[in-house]
């Protein structure tokens, strides 16, 4: 018995001297490559789209950081976070398309971590909140409260969503479908922004980040915070992803993210374009 516990402490010793080995190997081969290939959102302003944005600055400033450069690797949502986690950091697209060592723009969720095991997901750079885009003609104030005061305005007037977005959801589910003839369906949050614009529908329930960048410079059109009773997620912090052995990479990034952070390089990405940058 004494020899079987022996030999069990052995194995262990010898896998503990083995992960640290394994984790460097895995570091040299990116500093071997000279790139740091981080995934992000295609057709997603202000944080990623056409090689611009949020997303794409701090991807190349966290590359900087560990002395690499960011080679930025574009890619289209799939039907959920599941498969763009596997397409884009565990496992590679059934195309051909390969894994990223980072993916930007990942919920920092504990949920989502459990169903997704083979992504080890961290890293928390901005906290995304929905908000009120409105035309304070129409819509005095901006909502908040209970839903049957603060959105009885919108039985009566139109309000704009994203397709398939948290806002959609809500709004249609809400005090029992009452709004659902007036809430407007467009493919993206800056279609929206246009229509709010041009005066077709009366506010816009988005991501606040979405809004602020798709209205930038009209002053006259609000963007404020939201927040409802009925409306059990109204936040939530956004972070990255990698596969879940390769810890070393993830602390590495982890420290280039402090240190952009307490130097004011983070927030300063954020107010280049024109977004309120909301610690997580």
């Amino acid at each position: 018995m004494k020899k079987f516990f022996a030999l069990l402490a052995l194995a262990a010793l010898l896998l503990t001297a083995h992960l640290p080995a394994q984790a460097d190997e895995q570091m040299d081969a990116i500093h071997k490559r000279g790139r740091l290939k981080v995934a992000v959102y295609n057709n997603f302003p202000p944080y990623s789209d056409a090689g611009k944005g949020i997303d794409v600055e701090l991807g190349q400033a966290l590359a900087a950081k560990l002395g690499l450069q960011a080679e930025i690797i574009g890619f289209m949502a799939g039907e959920d976070m599941g498969d763009d986690l596997r397409n884009m950091v565990w496992k590679g697209h059934y195309l051909g398309t390969q894994p990223a060592d980072v993916m930007m723009h990942v919920p920092v969720d504990p949920y989502l971590a459990k169903a997704n095991d083979k992504v080890r997901i961290f890293g928390a750079y901005h906290r995304e909140a929905l908000a009120l885009a409105r035309r304070p003609e129409r819509v005095r104030q901006a909502p908040s409260g209970s839903a049957a005061v603060a959105l009885e305005v919108f039985t009566r007037e139109k309000i704009g969503v994203e397709t398939a977005s948290l806002a959609d959801s809500f709004l249609l589910g809400v005090l029992n479908g009452r709004l659902r003839d007036n809430v407007v369906h467009f493919k993206t949050v800056g279609e929206a922004a246009q229509a709010l614009a041009a005066g077709q529908v009366a506010a816009v329930l988005a991501t606040r980040a979405e809004l602020e960048a798709a209205l930038k410079g009209q002053r006259e059109l609000p963007v404020e915070p939201v927040s409802f009773p009925e409306l059990k997620v109204d936040s939530w912090p956004l972070g990255m992803a990698v596969k879940v052995e390769e810890q070393a990479l993830a602390d590495a990034i982890a420290a280039a993210l402090a240190e952009l952070k307490r130097d004011g390089s983070l927030a300063e990405i954020f107010r280049r374009h024109g977004i309120s940058h909301l610690p997580a």
